[in-house]
């Protein structure tokens, strides 16, 4: 049980953290690279510039994190909760993020290039500005509503391949489906 502990800038480098109650710890700084996450709570921490980079950290709840500046750069994401996260300049690059929320997350700047995207939720996210989609996996990625007109990257056939509906915004030069993959689901 460690939440709201003080780990700002501690190297907590393969530490396992396995189930562990870490909700409104102070991460900022922390280095948790290839650190064991699975099923932790991140619940309303503050982990600006964290370095999570090679983290297991399947149904992992990051809700309400604060990760400005974060690298998640290739972590073991799959069914995390990122609900309401503030993720700006958050990287995500090579990323398994397989079935991960980010409802209401505020994302900008964000880098998911080459994440592995396949059943995530970004509806009801808020994207300000650009985020990095370049080479990402995003089959049957559900961006119901979601704006991606300032997303950089995004390829017509990783659209295709997504959930949308009719006010999901795409940047110039996209066409959304004639048939969105989901849309009877």
């Amino acid at each position: 049980m460690l939440s709201e502990a003080d780990l700002e800038s501690a190297n907590l480098f393969k530490t396992n953290f396995t189930l562990t109650d870490l909700r409104r710890a102070n991460l900022k700084s922390a280095n948790l690279e290839k650190a064991k996450l699975v099923r932790a709570s991140l619940v309303g921490a503050s982990a600006e510039k964290a370095n999570f980079a090679q983290v297991e950290a399947h149904r992992a709840n990051f809700a309400g994190i604060s990760a400005k500046g974060a690298s998640f750069v290739n972590a073991e994401l799959q069914r995390a909760d990122f609900s309401q996260a503030r993720l700006t300049d958050a990287n995500f690059e090579k990323a398994e993020l397989g079935r991960a929320t980010f409802h209401g997350a505020k994302l900008k700047g964000t880098r998911f290039s080459r994440a592995n995207l396949s059943r995530a939720d970004f509806s009801g996210a808020y994207i300000e500005g650009a985020i990095a989609l370049d080479g990402s996996i995003l089959f049957l990625t559900r961006i119901e509503g979601v704006d991606l007109s300032a997303a950089t990257g995004l390829q017509q056939a990783q659209v295709d391949q997504t959930c949308g509906d009719a006010a999901t915004k795409l940047p110039p030069g996209l066409a959304v489906p004639a048939r969105w993959p989901c849309e009877f689901d």
